[in-house]
């Protein structure tokens, strides 16, 4: 929850917009708060605007409009070093950092004209550390849906549909405990979601997402389910409270699926399931990488693009048949 009263108005107003006009979800809006909190902390330390020592406890709520207009680009790269520095924060949350600077300045310099100069107008995104995503092979997968079928597990169906619909969908975390059973179209084998920013997509279900969904169904409880603010009588899947699944009992399934698989969890959880099922269907489905830009939710193809990474037979294969290979001299 947001303590509005730690903030200046500016801050707040931009979190307003952010919310009513750029449609931001809650996590996105908590995320921008953050970030900012920890922005002015350092413009304070930077600035020489405070004599505390504890990074933690500095506020920010004090901080005129008129400290912000004397903001530059310099002083935001200081921060950036002091991150990666000090803080020792990974190029992705630095990465993340700059964006919440760029899109405040943004709004303070042309929409709530606070500012005459946009220092962040040139600001760039730090360089990231290019990482292939972790992801199970086939073979891995399989082993995962196989164990997750067991009928020592009183909840077996619910969590093999859970697990099918990560592997073969790329569903979000959040995605997955939002679906209500209204939002399955059984006839024409399709699922809305809703994904970041609040924004709808729909997902194709195959075969294998709707007989798993379909057998938990029969078994999913009717009577005594919640009527709350969660809307648990509306919820596909449920916990045995009879209400809606949350995130970390859905992590809790996944996790000891995973062990039951014999794969390591400090390597695997359920965000990789999604890695898993955008890498599967690139390299055994011949998906188009904007096809699977639609089917992920992701706003820039750039993002989709780390999914389209190769494996190390398939750069063998390539080296192999190249045309050039059974040359002779």
């Amino acid at each position: 929850m947001i303590n509005r009263d730690e903030n200046p108005e500016y801050i707040n107003s931009f979190l307003d917009y952010s919310a009513t006009i750029l449609n931001k979800s809650p996590n996105s809006i908590k995320e921008y708060n953050y970030d900012l909190m920890m922005f002015f902390r350092f413009i304070k330390i930077h600035f020489k605007l405070t004599d505390e020592t504890d990074f933690s406890k500095i506020k920010i709520n004090d901080i005129p409009i008129s400290v912000v207009q004397k903001i530059t680009l310099s002083d935001i790269h200081a921060f950036i070093s002091y991150m990666a520095i000090e803080l020792r924060s990974k190029s992705a949350t630095r990465a993340r950092k700059v964006s919440t600077i760029r899109i405040f300045f943004k709004y303070l310099s042309q929409k709530a004209n606070l500012i005459d100069v946009n220092p962040a107008q040139n600001l760039e995104t730090p360089k990231s550390d290019k990482r292939l995503p972790k992801y199970l092979n086939l073979e891995e997968s399989q082993r995962l849906l196989n164990v997750t079928e067991n009928e020592d597990n009183r909840n077996y169906k619910r969590d093999f549909a859970i697990i099918t619909l990560f592997l073969n969908c790329g569903l979000r975390l959040s995605e997955l405990v939002g679906i209500n059973i209204k939002d399955i179209d059984f006839s024409d084998a399709k699922l809305n979601v809703i994904g970041k920013g609040n924004k709808e997509r729909t997902i194709y279900l195959n075969k294998a997402c709707l007989r798993a969904i379909n057998e938990y169904l029969q078994i999913r409880p009717k009577q005594g389910v919640k009527v709350d603010k969660l809307n648990s009588h509306k919820a596909l899947f449920l916990s045995e409270r009879k209400e809606r699944i949350s995130k970390r009992t859905v992590q809790h399934i996944v996790n000891k699926e995973l062990q039951l698989a014999g794969l390591d969890i400090s390597k695997y959880s359920v965000h990789k399931l999604r890695h898993t099922a955008a890498t599967l269907m690139y390299q055994y489905g011949k998906v188009d990488i904007r096809a699977l830009q639609v089917l992920l939710g992701h706003e820039s193809i750039s993002t989709t693009e780390i999914y389209t990474h190769v494996n190390n037979n398939q750069v063998r294969d390539a080296v192999e048949n190249n045309p050039l290979a059974t040359f002779n001299q």
